[in-house]
């Protein structure tokens, strides 16, 4: 049984920064994909960055292009999500996901098969 929990989230300042762990544990992830989703209120859950495991390819939203970075940790079986220069815009309950395919495209929510419970970011002006 695969599990994502996720970690990291809270309250900050413009400008500021937050970290958020994935912790992923139930499987072998080599041949996954990870990524990472927010959902807004009122708003549609929407494709934030993705890193495929073997290999460490990623991919970005362009509103997070140069300002977030996904990355894993093999040892730890655990995906990161480092934000910096957060905006209030960035509001947002995250949500990892996992792929049992790694070739999926990163950026279709309806293609990862595994869901966190979601951890809550804010972002004050």
């Amino acid at each position: 049984q695969v599990q994502l929990v996720e970690s990291g989230g809270g309250l900050v300042q413009a400008g500021g920064s937050l970290r958020l762990s994935c912790a992923a544990s139930g499987r072998t992830f080599s041949g996954y994909a990870m990524g990472w989703f927010r959902q807004a209120p009122g708003k549609e859950r929407e494709f934030v960055a993705a890193i495929r495991w073997s290999g460490g390819s990623t991919n970005y939203a362009d509103s997070v292009k140069g300002r977030f970075t996904v990355s894993r940790d093999s040892a730890k079986n655990t995906v990161y999500l480092q934000m910096n220069s957060l905006k209030p815009e960035d509001t947002a309950v995250y949500y990892c996901a996992a792929a049992e395919s790694i070739q999926i495209p990163l950026r279709d929510r309806d293609r990862y098969d595994y869901w966190g419970q979601g951890t809550q970011v804010t972002v004050s002006s």
